[in-house]
């Protein structure tokens, strides 16, 4: 196991103030164990210790947020197992550090349009959030994907669409909207699914919907 040690003390080295940390909160992020260290700061620790991916799980399973954040920053995206990356999201706590593993850490993996349909019908709050956020993050950087796979997971946004917890929607909503802004192909597709959520009697899917829609439409 990696000695960690001297990277949480460079961490803690870096801490919010209060005031900082009551911001923090009111942006609704998991404020247990947190410390407070900002993204460009966490950018570059990650800069300075580089990559090794026994160290970021070590990272990870201290459960502290920011060590978490630091972990995905460093992880080695085509080592990760299947049951690494289900750890990871079983234990995430918070909607930033989740979206940083995903953007940062899953979408550079072999398995990660796998894990995008296995979660997204998990019913955990974050496991699900992971579903759509790592899909929105595929839609930025998997440059050679091909149209047809995004295409096939609108179906998936289509069904967590009526889900009403915010973590979830607001990922649903992202991973949509990415899609749409992905190439001309995909706009008219994303766009003809917000415009049918918008109709929905769903009230989540209605939000989804036209908020994704009012974006798509003025491209």
């Amino acid at each position: 196991m990696a000695d960690i040690t001297p990277i949480l003390a460079l961490l803690r080295e870096h801490a919010a103030t209060p005031r900082d940390l009551e911001g923090m909160a009111r942006f609704g992020m998991e404020m247990q164990g947190r410390i407070g260290v900002r993204i460009p700061v966490l950018r570059r620790l990650a800069r300075q210790i580089g990559r090794d991916h026994e160290r970021a799980l070590a990272l990870w399973d201290t459960g502290i947020p920011d060590a978490q954040i630091l972990a995905a920053f460093t992880a080695e995206p085509k080592a990760f197992t299947a049951r690494q990356m289900d750890a990871w999201v079983k234990t995430m706590r918070s909607w930033d550090v989740c979206d940083q593993a995903c953007n940062n850490a899953f979408a550079g993996s072999p398995l990660a349009w796998d894990k995008v349909d296995r979660w997204a019908g998990r019913q955990q709050e974050f496991v699900r959030r992971a579903a759509f956020a790592l899909l929105a993050s595929l839609a930025v950087h998997d440059k050679g994907a091909r149209d047809e796979v995004f295409l096939a997971r609108l179906p998936l946004i289509e069904q967590a669409a009526e889900d009403d917890r915010n973590f979830v929607k607001k990922a649903v909503n992202w991973a949509l909207r990415q899609i749409g802004k992905r190439n001309a192909a995909l706009h008219g597709p994303a766009l003809q699914l917000a415009q049918r959520l918008q109709a929905s009697a769903s009230r989540p899917a209605r939000w989804v919907g036209a908020d994704a829609a009012r974006e798509l439409a003025g491209r």
